[in-house]
């Protein structure tokens, strides 16, 4: 089988324009929440959030294309641009042919769909934008951009909630790794930061008032946030014949379901991916030196995920760094993972694993190394990304660098 290297990445995010900021953030602990905008926060009890800021479409976009994408498919365009650019690849010919696109979402075009429903229930409209159904469908930014780099081999979305991303980035791996394609375009994108979206949130009563502080014994819940990542996978061979330079070697990743319960974590549906993804890479529990854990801050999540790293690696679990950056970027659900891999990739090529920002005491039922609020240069040889959804959907993905 191939080994498969990433060689491209594109994100927008909360922190940033693009990938080195939104990583710069990271690195920093700088968090992005503030009070919403552009939403009648008199009407809403959550009015903080992770918003992409200063995001200005027109200068993405020609205004006769305009009104074909959603905020999360205009998202997933600038993120997929950056990753084709970045990794210095050509796609055409057989490479456009059979190319792979993948992109996630756990909620699809919220903005489209609210504008709707206002438009119906508010205004009483009798009809909507001709495009509303192609603008919300949840495999919008797949088809875009296809179209947008002329790219015709599988092409799909996926939605499996806040482990989104990280399937599709599995699937995208398997597909290179396996020589179904030569070339996989993956990731995830959301715009979950509507007034209806929001209030769907406000009903669960897992999001913080007043910022998220994982694994902290005052925790209070999570901050949504918005955004996307794209990578570029291809065989470490093909990206060494063209002289790319990999930011890091995707090799293996574990899936599971819980089969419990819709909303309650599970420390051994967890606990499986996580095995799953070691033995998949064919690494030892010792080789992993950092975690970016799932890490939302919510009450039951925390400690599920520190009982489930614990389970699969034992004693070797003291020495492990974990952090999640959803203290910084929010939580962007099915974005998650795709925003979150950009911290795995600068800790692996940057030697620094981030924060978790805002740490204030940890929780008792918390007790790792969560490195608390300072960047910490350290040299690890592989790490894990961790995602865990609503609905019981696990999925973990492993990375080495590229020189080991």
């Amino acid at each position: 089988m191939n080994r498969v290297v990433i060689t491209g990445a594109g994100c927008v995010s909360a922190l940033g324009p693009d990938f080195a900021s939104t990583w710069a953030g990271m690195r920093e602990g700088r968090s992005a929440t503030a009070t919403l905008e552009g939403l009648p926060l008199e009407r809403m009890r959550i009015t903080t959030g992770a918003q992409v800021r200063g995001f200005n479409p027109a200068r993405h976009f020609h205004e006769k294309k305009l009104p074909l994408y959603d905020r999360f498919t205009q998202f997933a365009l600038v993120a997929a641009r950056e990753a084709v650019k970045q990794s210095g690849i050509t796609l055409n010919g057989e490479l456009a042919r059979r190319c792979a696109v993948i992109v996630a979402t756990g909620i699809g075009g919220q903005s489209t769909q609210d504008e709707g429903f206002q438009r119906l229930y508010g205004e009483k409209a009798d009809r909507l934008p001709p495009l509303t159904v192609p603008r919300a469908m949840p495999s919008a930014p797949t088809s875009h951009v296809s179209m947008e780099f002329g790219l015709r081999g599988p092409a799909f979305g996926v939605t499996s909630a806040c482990a989104s991303s990280n399937h599709a980035l599995t699937v995208a791996f398997d597909m290179v790794r396996l020589g179904r394609v030569p070339v996989a375009l993956a990731g995830g994108a959301e715009a979950p930061l509507t007034f209806g979206g929001i209030k769907g949130w406000e009903a669960l009563r897992v999001v913080s008032p007043d910022g998220c502080r994982p694994f902290c014994r005052d925790r209070r819940g999570m901050v949504l946030g918005e955004g996307a990542g794209m990578f570029l996978l291809e065989p470490l061979e093909a990206a060494r014949a063209r002289g790319a330079r990999p930011l890091a070697e995707l090799v293996g990743a574990g899936m599971s379901a819980d089969a419990g319960d819709i909303v309650a974590p599970s420390v051994d549906g967890a606990a499986a991916a996580i095995a799953g993804a070691l033995a998949d890479a064919g690494l030892a529990p010792e080789q992993i030196g950092y975690i970016n854990a799932h890490g939302t801050a919510t009450p039951a999540n925390d400690p599920a995920e520190t009982k489930a790293i614990r389970k699969v690696f034992g004693r070797h679990a003291d020495r492990l760094a974990v952090s999640s950056t959803k203290a910084v970027h929010g939580h962007a659900l099915g974005a998650a993972g795709a925003i979150e891999l950009v911290a795995v990739l600068g800790a692996l090529t940057e030697d620094m694993l981030p924060p978790t920002a805002g740490f204030t005491e940890a929780d008792p039922e918390c007790d790792l190394d969560y490195v608390p609020n300072q960047a910490r240069k350290v040299a690890v040889e592989a790490a894990l990304s961790n995602s865990f959804a609503f609905g019981g959907l696990n999925c973990v993905l492993a990375l080495k660098r590229i020189d080991s």
